[in-house]
């Protein structure tokens, strides 16, 4: 601060006018504060004895065993493999090693200076990051690939990452690597070779041999007769003068035709498959004859003529049903109650509506229960649900049967419920007429 004033024009005069007007304790102490700023400047550690000396540091490897205070920092060396100091301080001791866990190698041992460095067996084609032992390791992290065209400058090792860098003039790399560098190119071909392609980044250079042996017939093999041309023939039919020329001219081989041998195969596959076809056919036809053969046991009493009524014929065309007029005709009526009425003899048009009604959807009330309560099993009601008229197969087959009468029949229908059907058989016929 003196110094600061003195420089100054006119520095001493106003100095000693200021010595006088001041005290001289005020003097003192502003002396005493421009030395501490000074000396704080100059401390590097920025601890201060209670003197107002500089503490001093103890340097990486060493350790602080007595703090500074009242008196100066006191420093001692750490052990090696025991403790250790990596910073230079006035306050830190030495800490004690770090040990690497149980899956982990070391890879530094530890100094007075540096803590232990731990490494992880990472598997091939891997690297360990950095990290400190005390951290807990580090983790095994892929290696980066250079790809082609790259080599690598520094390979992955057990605790460095691939760095590639691209392949200069006159080195190249084929390969996807993570450790090869790239690869001198081969400078020249030599006096036998021709240099097909030229030395990139991608690929070393290619040659190829001079004197190639495709063209060249091997010894002992026998010489080849390629077929020559015949003698061209003017209009007159004799042979042109340049016939000799022209017959002696090579004529290159025909290539080989390979789809002679592919014939064969494609025979075999499609007689493969017609012998396939026919087996199916065959299959199927087999199948079909067994259930037409079941249908036709059930479908016996079809072969039995029910009497479809008298035609009469006449000029006008007039179609009489004379079941119709037997039954409504008064001498008759007496002989009806009589004599029990069968299913058979009912007309075709009346059978129709009770098969169709029988075929309605109802549960538990169509012809399969019909055919439970007239003493049809299981399977030979199955076989008549295979066919196209279930009900009229039922009611053909019963109506060839001893007793099938109406009554019979209607004491079926009203164990399961069909009224309906009942009311459809009692109901008189009408005459039906065509004209």
């Amino acid at each position: 601060m003196r110094f600061a004033v003195a420089n100054r024009p006119g520095a001493a005069a106003q100095l000693q006018g200021l010595k006088r007007r001041l005290p001289a304790g005020i003097l003192l102490l502003l002396q005493f504060l421009a030395v501490k700023v000074l000396a704080h400047q100059g401390c590097e550690s920025g601890h201060f004895t209670s003197s107002g000396d500089c503490c001093d540091l103890c340097p990486p490897g060493y350790g602080v065993t007595v703090p500074c205070n009242d008196a100066n920092t006191k420093c001692e060396p750490c052990q090696e493999n025991v403790t250790f100091s990596s910073a230079a301080s006035a306050t830190a001791p030495c800490q004690p090693c770090s040990l690497c866990p149980s899956q982990s190698l070391t890879q530094h041992s530890c100094t007075p200076a540096r803590d232990t460095l731990c490494a992880i067996s990472c598997p091939q084609e891997h690297y360990l990051s950095v990290a400190n032992g005390s951290h807990g390791g580090g983790r095994c992290l892929p290696c980066q690939v250079c790809p082609e065209g790259y080599g690598a400058l520094k390979p992955c090792g057990a605790g460095t990452d691939t760095v590639c860098q691209k392949c200069p003039d006159g080195y190249y790399s084929e390969l996807k690597s993570a450790t090869e560098p790239c690869l001198p190119c081969q400078r020249d071909c030599g006096k036998n070779k021709v240099m097909i392609q030229a030395c990139t980044p991608l690929s070393d250079t290619l040659c190829m041999e001079k004197d190639l042996q495709i063209l060249k017939r091997t010894e002992g093999e026998p010489r080849k007769d390629f077929p020559r041309r015949p003698p061209l023939l003017d209009s007159e039919g004799s042979v042109s003068p340049n016939a000799s020329s022209s017959s002696s001219e090579f004529v290159p081989p025909l290539a080989e035709d390979n789809s002679k041998n592919i014939i064969p195969v494609y025979c075999s596959i499609l007689a493969a498959v017609v012998v396939g076809l026919l087996a199916y056919v065959a299959f199927k036809c087999w199948n079909t004859c067994k259930q037409k053969h079941q249908l036709a046991k059930a479908r016996a009493g079809e072969l039995v003529a029910s009497p479809e009524g008298e035609k009469l014929h006449s000029d006008s065309g007039v179609f009489l049903d004379t079941h119709s007029l037997q039954e409504h005709h008064p001498l008759n009526k007496a002989a009806h109650k009589a004599e029990p009425q069968f299913y058979a003899n009912l007309p075709p048009h009346k059978q129709e509506e009770v098969e169709q009604l029988l075929e309605t959807p109802s549960r538990g009330k169509d012809w399969r229960s019909l055919a439970n309560h007239l003493g049809y099993e299981e399977e030979t009601i199955a076989t008549f649900g295979r066919g196209e008229a279930p009900a009229h197969t039922l009611l053909s087959d019963w109506s060839a049967k001893e007793g099938a009468t109406l009554e019979s029949l209607c004491t079926a229908l009203a164990a399961i419920e069909r009224a309906d059907v009942v009311e459809n058989l009692n109901a008189p016929a009408e005459v039906s007429s065509v004209v």
